[in-house]
């Protein structure tokens, strides 16, 4: 194969950095363009990674780059018209999780990119982590009879909000990890959310100077039936081992799978100061190139786009995921049942 897929980015952040460094590194992908409205940003990881090109505009990005393909890494309210320019300028798209955070804004995506005839992947990469791929296989194959019911647990320290997102406040703890946990239950219910009931708890952040909710308790019923438990949350104390706190279990009529991510037993560092679980899976490197499971969605986007492989989280699993999200957001604020409109 001689091709190589021709991409730009749009967001200059640390996720934005690591997507110029794996493209890098994939033997048919190069990075021909960065954009950010921080030029200087920007300009300072194109040249640090030899990228030549460094725009504060996306349109005229998508005009004179030469781009194939873009990569969307900006806060998660700000896909939307990037991701409409894209496509009307015949770009592939990678946004990063969620697809968009308004119910417009998610069937403008759709419709520019129906409309442009290009492909388009959101990049939930919980689907490539190693303990629920494997996981999921054993539901595909049966292994666990029909999938009953689910608990999952996603949340995150306190840094994450104050310190790591700037943007914490104009956010929420379920766009930055409920999507994460609902295209998860999806996935493994293969099933669409009918209807659900929240309810939340704000204070904690608040009060250190961020305008956010701290916690979301989530239960969702499935179309055919299957019912779930989800927990979302920024608030676990920053002395956790761990930035994410995860655990998840599936329940089927033959039998159950339990998954702790966060507190593993493959490596633990300890200090007179601190103890520190060492991230081996999600986002590590090794030899100084990017390795760990949420880097291979971004390659997997090259991947499928180059092959004509269906992508393993479609669009339209990201559509759903948001459209169920907002559902919980106004049963959290309301306090009653929703049902979701899709």
């Amino acid at each position: 194969m001689n091709t190589k897929l021709k991409m730009a980015i749009v967001g200059a952040g640390i996720w934005g950095e690591n997507h110029a460094k794996i493209y890098k590194e994939h033997p048919f992908a190069e990075v021909v363009a960065i954009c950010d409205l921080n030029t200087g940003k920007a300009k300072t990881i194109a040249d640090k990674l030899g990228i030549d090109q460094v725009y504060s505009d996306y349109n005229k990005m998508f005009e004179e780059s030469g781009c194939d393909a873009v990569a969307i890494v900006t806060p998660d309210f700000a896909h939307t018209d990037i991701a409409v320019s894209a496509a009307n300028h015949k770009k592939h798209i990678l946004i990063e999780k969620p697809l968009a955070t308004t119910r417009d804004d998610v069937f403008r995506i759709l419709e520019a990119v129906e409309k442009n005839k290009v492909r388009a992947m959101v990049d939930l990469h919980n689907r490539w982590s190693p303990p629920f791929n494997a996981a999921h296989e054993a539901v595909v194959k049966g292994e666990l009879g029909e999938i009953y019911s689910a608990y999952s647990r996603l949340n995150d320290v306190k840094w994450v909000a104050t310190d790591l997102l700037p943007w914490a406040a104009k956010s929420s703890i379920l766009w930055f990890l409920g999507s994460h946990s609902l295209d998860t239950l999806r996935w493994f219910f293969n099933d669409e959310v009918a209807r659900v009931y929240c309810v939340s708890r704000d204070g904690v952040l608040k009060d250190m100077g961020v305008d956010t909710t701290d916690e979301y308790l989530t239960t969702i019923e499935f179309k055919r039936g299957g019912i779930a438990q989800m927990e979302n949350g920024w608030i676990t104390p920053n002395a956790n081992p761990c930035v994410n706190d995860i655990k998840f279990n599936v329940l089927g009529t033959k039998g159950m799978i339990s998954i702790d991510a966060s507190h593993h037993n493959m490596i633990q560092q300890f200090t007179d100061e601190k103890s520190f679980v060492p991230d081996v899976i999600v986002q590590n490197s090794i030899f100084g190139k990017p390795k760990g499971f949420a880097f291979e969605s971004i390659r997997a986007f090259v991947d499928c786009v180059l092959s004509g492989e269906d992508f393993p989280v479609s669009v339209y699993d990201a559509a759903n995921t948001s459209l169920a999200i907002l559902a919980i957001m106004e049963s959290a604020a309301t306090r009653n049942p929703v049902e979701v409109k899709y």
